[in-house]
């Protein structure tokens, strides 16, 4: 048995008990949905331990349009080409809505270690993973309720013994199964271990006793209810935001202000010459990337025609169009509303081998959510932490992270703006949001250097790209790419 693991007290009717939480629930469903509060139910343990039995009385009263039962088995070998979270954050589910997981990303710390031989470093990363991924969705209004089905070693194998007395459920006991019984107390000191190591204020782990099934029932139903009262009726707060300077590794940057523009020309008969010479480097390295599987991301962020089109325009007729991706991101949709800012993201991010190049980025979280208020002002302050977060993660997986802010003054741009106005061929490029956002140019330039300086990490550094010259500004992107990837190729070879 583990530790501190919730066990049945004699004399007390837990059927009947069950049964009245078990109505319960099903009314806290529709208030869940009423107050859009999403909520994620984990279930972990032994191998027959009843999960499958305690997942089908949760669901049982449920409406079916508004929870979803996931099995997480072993990542397939597509899923092996992406960062290790990536699964798990593309199916959290919709505000309002409830997930119920038969296992979870916990595969990847205790199991992982035992049987996949995972080295120390991995399972310490690995743990402040998944730590990360439960406090970000957390702090998001997330209520996530982590079980744990624990039995002893002789009850695991006597169900075990019986399952395959039957022809019809044999095949229900594996050979993992029976090695984890074999093994039963290295299983549980690495249970034991997980669970402390990741049991936290946010998500706390309730380990239950399942040789009662009555009891077992009844302790998820009154853990189950409890939760979702609580959450339902606590008020909504938020918790104070970390000082990332203290968090993260910064690279020092120039505020806007201070970026040199004017000097900053390429030579106009030469450019042409230089543009092939480094769009033809650009396409050796893809294909050395490709062969080493190491993925990319090129973030753009910049100014209303600041030249983001042109410079990946430029950057892609280098790429091998299978191998990479271009992401235009707008304004989230309805669905994207739904689920954590960063889950349109994550579910764009690139395979190994492959680019993915973002057309603004989760910055926008930062910038014209906080400006326009689309956003708490709470939350725009706790995203300077998790975007370091996402990002370290994608660079702990291997993956080269590269952003560009690409920079003009505000005279430059009101010269490009009335040049797309007035030719018609340009002027769906112009929109009136355009117009509105220039007249906010202070506010934003603000918060552009707030972004660089509280994100320009050591493994994703921000580069400022001097752009009143488009000629100068795509050279530097491709330049600095180029040295960027060379020197990752160099290295890990």
């Amino acid at each position: 048995m583990l530790k501190n693991a919730l066990t049945p007290t004699g004399g007390i009717d837990y059927k009947e008990k069950a049964k009245a939480l078990s109505l319960s629930l099903c009314d806290l469903q529709l208030k869940m949905k009423e107050k859009k509060l999403p909520v994620i139910v984990v279930f972990e343990g032994w191998g027959a331990s009843g999960k499958g039995t305690l997942i089908a009385h949760t669901i049982k009263l449920l409406d079916p349009r508004f929870f979803k039962v996931t099995s997480t088995v072993s990542a397939t070998d597509e899923e092996k080409r992406y960062p290790m979270m990536k699964r798990y954050f593309e199916g959290i589910p919709e505000y309002g809505k409830l997930s119920v997981m038969d296992r979870s990303w916990y595969r990847e710390l205790a199991a992982a270690r035992i049987e996949d031989g995972i080295s120390d470093e991995q399972y310490r990363e690995r743990t402040e993973s998944v730590k990360t991924f439960e406090r970000q969705l957390t702090d998001d209004g997330y209520l996530i309720i982590k079980m744990f089905l624990d039995i002893p070693k002789d009850e695991q194998k006597k169900r075990f013994d019986k399952l395959e007395r039957s022809g019809s459920t044999k095949w229900r006991v594996t050979d993992r199964d029976i090695y984890q019984n074999k093994h039963y107390d290295k299983y549980a000191k690495a249970y034991d271990e997980m669970i402390a190591a990741t049991s936290t204020e946010n998500s706390p782990w309730y380990v239950i006793d399942t040789q009662d099934k009555q009891f077992a029932r009844y302790t998820l139903f009154e853990i189950l209810v409890g939760r979702i009262s609580a959450a339902l009726g606590a008020a909504v707060t938020y918790p104070e935001p970390k000082d990332v300077k203290l968090l993260f590794d910064l690279k020092p940057t120039p505020l806007l202000k201070d970026v040199e523009l004017k000097s900053r020309i390429a030579d106009p008969d030469t450019y042409k010459q230089r543009l092939d010479e480094l769009q033809k480097e650009l396409s050796k390295l893809h294909g050395k990337l490709y062969k080493m599987k190491i993925p990319v991301i090129l973030a753009f962020e910049g100014w209303d025609a600041a030249g983001k089109g042109g410079a990946i325009k430029r950057v892609g007729a280098a790429l091998d169009p299978r191998g990479y991706e271009a992401v235009p991101t707008a304004a989230p949709d309805a669905t994207e509303k739904a689920h954590h800012y960063l889950w349109r993201f994550w579910k764009k991010v690139p395979k190994d081998g492959h680019i993915t190049i973002f057309d603004r980025t989760w910055y926008g979280r930062v910038m014209v959510e906080k400006l326009e208020g689309f956003t708490p002002p709470e939350r725009c302050a706790m995203a300077y932490r998790e975007i370091n977060e996402f990002e370290r993660e994608l660079s702990q997986s291997g993956m080269v992270v590269m952003k560009f802010w690409m920079q003009i003054d505000k005279d430059e741009q009101l010269r490009r703006f009335t040049d797309r106005q007035n030719t018609p061929e340009k002027q769906w490029k112009i929109t009136d949001e355009d117009w509105r956002n220039r007249e906010k140019w202070d506010l934003y330039e603000a918060a552009v250097d707030e972004m660089i300086q509280k994100t320009s990490t050591v493994y994703a550094p921000w580069t400022i790209v001097e752009g009143n010259d488009k000629r100068f500004a795509r050279l530097k992107v491709l330049e600095t790419v180029i040295e960027r990837l060379k020197e990752e190729i160099k290295v890990r070879k």
